[in-house]
């Protein structure tokens, strides 16, 4: 039995680190997951050069799911930078589910597909809160402001526009997060949650961008570059390493060299609206 399918990559524009409370948007660079159930005594990951628990964890679940007791092989191949805040470990569960259900002939409502790979990542210890955001914009597309604590979707918006991402050389993880210091920002993430939910997601996005370099230690400047560019909202996405800013087709000429500048690579993208699909 084999299935396939793949999901995206997505931008922070509220990490829930603080508060439980998270958004994001859901952009145009796609994890693929194929998976291959068979009468093996387990299930093993071909995702050469990275853990495979995660993805392994995924398949698990889905077969405890359906009560389906078998082995099989899953690989995954990815155009969103690993460990960088780009949410590659959402996107990776995401289509993983996708694909197992796939393979067994299954569907599940999209958010309680999300949940399952939230439940993988938790239990193989890849994130901090479930990252239950990421996951949904992952698997939804367009923007999303969930309840990270309760697994809750609190609001979904499209919206159409250029996304450019600056992706430094080093990796960062998230269970590697300072969660103290970022939890004290708490007060202020409440007050950025709040702009997210009224649908000023730029406010939202540039104050989260600021609040968390500061907690993070990451440097701001690169948001600043974006948004005297020309960038409607710029923000540290995740825990970093990797910023995103939003962006009229008119200001990319300005800020894509602007950031080249800065080291790293530059991605040009959009965001996606349609979410993760079979294939």
């Amino acid at each position: 039995m084999k299935g396939q399918a793949s999901a995206l990559g997505a931008a922070t524009i509220l990490n829930a680190v603080a508060n439980w409370k998270g958004s994001a948007f859901g952009i145009d660079l796609k994890t693929t997951a194929q998976v291959v159930l068979n009468d093996a005594p387990n299930v093993r990951g071909d995702v050469p050069g990275i853990d495979d628990s995660l993805v392994v964890r995924a398949v698990e679940l889905v077969l405890e799911r359906f009560n389906v007791k078998c082995g099989g092989l899953v690989r995954t191949s990815s155009q969103v930078p690993l460990a960088s805040g780009l949410k590659s470990s959402s996107a990776a569960a995401n289509a993983t589910v996708l694909a197992t259900l796939d393979a067994l002939g299954e569907r599940l409502e999209p958010l309680e597909a999300t949940k399952i790979g939230v439940h993988a990542a938790l239990d193989v210890g890849v994130t901090i809160t479930g990252a239950f955001d990421d996951a949904a914009a992952s698997m939804l597309g367009g923007i999303v402001v969930t309840d990270n604590r309760n697994m809750e979707l609190l609001k979904r918006d499209e919206l159409t526009s250029e996304v450019l991402l600056l992706v430094p050389q080093k990796q960062t993880y998230s269970k590697d997060t300072d969660v103290h210091k970022s939890r004290l920002m708490a007060p202020l993430a409440d007050l950025i949650f709040d702009l997210a939910m009224e649908g000023d997601y730029s406010r939202a996005m540039n104050l989260n961008g600021l609040l968390y370099c500061s907690a993070l230690n990451f440097s701001s400047h690169p948001i600043f570059v974006a948004l005297d560019s020309g960038a409607s909202s710029s923000s540290l996405s995740g825990t970093g390493p990797a910023y995103a800013a939003l962006v009229k087709e008119s200001a990319i000429e300005e800020l894509e060299p602007a950031w080249r500048e800065l080291g790293g690579s530059v991605i040009r993208t959009k965001v996606n609206n349609i979410g993760a699909s079979f294939s």
